[in-house]
């Protein structure tokens, strides 16, 4: 069953362009990741210091390699957030 990630990441004061612009290139390299079925990054247009991360995984295996993976690669944000940001996980059914 697909797992669908909601990441809520919070810039430091007034970096939200600077941290959505180096997600960006973090998304189309995870993109690539075999059994990644979205993976994007969304700036608030209330808070532009808050970026929204949505991925979905085929399934938690495929989530499972992919944070192996991360566990090797340097932080994406490069001392631009405030914080670890918030994670929340969601088993993914369609109701449409």
């Amino acid at each position: 069953m697909a797992v669908r990630l909601v990441i809520t990441l919070s810039a430091a004061p007034g970096k939200g362009g600077e941290l959505a612009q180096t997600m960006r290139a973090r998304c189309a390299e995870v993109r690539k990741e075999p059994g990644c079925e979205q993976f994007d990054a969304f700036q608030s247009v209330d808070d532009p210091d808050k970026i929204i991360l949505l991925e979905r995984w085929k399934d938690q295996d495929a989530l499972d390699v992919h944070a192996k993976l991360q566990s090797t690669r340097p932080p994406a944000s490069g001392g631009l957030m405030a914080g670890r940001g918030e994670r929340e996980d969601y088993t993914y059914n369609r109701t449409r």
